[in-house]
């Protein structure tokens, strides 16, 4: 039990581990000649107490694994911090470099129950926070499912064409050109994808002007935040890509306004 029990602490929590068949084998090496020689230790899986190897499974959602979620949104949360105001390696000058946080929604496919400012959805309800019917459409005979699917199998595609973008969008507004851009600034960013209500994915991200160097270097002087966010605008109406051409019907994607 002991021995068990080491195993199954060494998973902080994880509810889903990954087990893991196989053996290990050491040997003594001759550190002079490098010789490998006899064998000094070998464990097999089946030797442990769970009968495998334990491993967290690392799944990034919470309805997978609670656990592994929670550890991977505080990692974020930390990595994302010092990239604001410094800390883990990171000086703490960059706190001063021009940064924007910036939402990506997805394209319109239809209206679907909500909670406006205003207080009632559309359908003249007002919904309660934890109403099932948030999200869903409000005519699923008209609601396009089938764009709404492709959509996020193509949303980190678009967030990479976006990424191209943003750097030629910057170099414009500075005046250089895309080669010459990497000899005076760089563009950090820190995001997440998460799903709406509706299940359609959508980014959040912190964008950043660093030197050419990273965020070691301070930005040129031309660098602002007004001029960031500008370049953001223009990359964000640019991005697009094309999907499939499914019974006929061509499909091209971008974000949504």
């Amino acid at each position: 039990m002991p021995g068990l029990m080491r195993q199954l602490r060494g998973l902080g929590g994880c509810a889903n581990p990954i087990r893991l068949d196989g053996h290990r084998t050491e040997h003594a090496v001759n550190t002079t000649t490098g010789e490998i020689g006899p064998i000094v230790a070998h464990v097999t899986a089946a030797d442990l107490p769970a009968g495998h190897l334990l491993v967290r499974c690392n799944n990034r959602r919470t309805t997978r694994c609670a656990s592994c979620a929670e550890t991977y949104r505080r990692d974020t949360y930390q990595l994302i911090m010092a990239g604001l105001e410094g800390g883990k390696g990171t000086p703490a000058d960059v706190a001063t470099h021009p940064r924007v946080f910036a939402t990506f929604t997805a394209p319109g496919f239809g209206p679907v129950h909500n909670r406006p400012s205003s207080g009632r959805c559309r359908c003249g309800v007002q919904h309660a926070a934890d109403a099932p019917e948030l999200g869903t459409p409000l005519d699923p005979e008209t609601y396009d499912y089938e764009a709404a699917v492709l959509w996020n199998a193509h949303a980190s595609k678009i967030w990479a064409r976006f990424s191209i973008y943003l750097r030629r969008e910057v170099a414009k507004r500075a005046g250089l050109t895309q080669r010459e851009f990497a000899d005076h600034a760089r563009v950090s960013f820190g995001k997440v994808a998460e799903y709406q209500k509706r299940g359609a994915i959508h980014f959040h991200a912190v964008i950043r002007l660093d030197g050419p160097s990273g965020s070691d270097a301070p930005p040129p002087h031309w660098a602002t935040t007004n001029l960031l966010a500008d370049a953001i605008r223009a990359a964000t109406k640019a991005a697009h890509v094309d999907g499939p051409v499914v019974d006929g019907r061509a499909h091209s994607f971008a974000f949504g306004r």
